[in-house]
């Protein structure tokens, strides 16, 4: 069986697909009571790394995203699926689970 490296790169998401590189999470409470790692939520906010090319309508006409490479977007939180590139975190999901572009 042949092998591949994925790598930012080389993932492309189809239709109204993103992917999002995850924010780090965080180490420490507001307290500052240090959480191990199965004490930490999983994060909901990160950076769009890749975009697809839009979903398609019902006469084949292409809607474009409303989110661009290099936003940092909420998204909800057990949506779309998980991925380990490298030392990085990230999440392949629909454009219908971004909640918010965050400024």
């Amino acid at each position: 069986m042949a092998t591949m490296s994925l790598n930012v790169s080389t993932v492309k998401p189809l239709g109204d697909r993103v992917f999002i590189k995850i924010s780090e999470k965080e180490e420490k409470t507001a307290g500052g009571i240090f959480l191990p790692d199965t004490a930490k939520e999983k994060p909901q906010v990160g950076e769009i790394a890749a975009v697809g090319p839009g979903k398609l309508d019902d006469k084949g006409v292409r809607q474009p995203l409303e989110v661009k490479v290099g936003d940092k977007v909420l998204y909800s939180k057990y949506a779309g699926t998980d991925l380990k590139l490298g030392n990085d975190d990230y999440v392949l999901l629909a454009e219908k689970d971004i909640l918010a572009i965050v400024s």
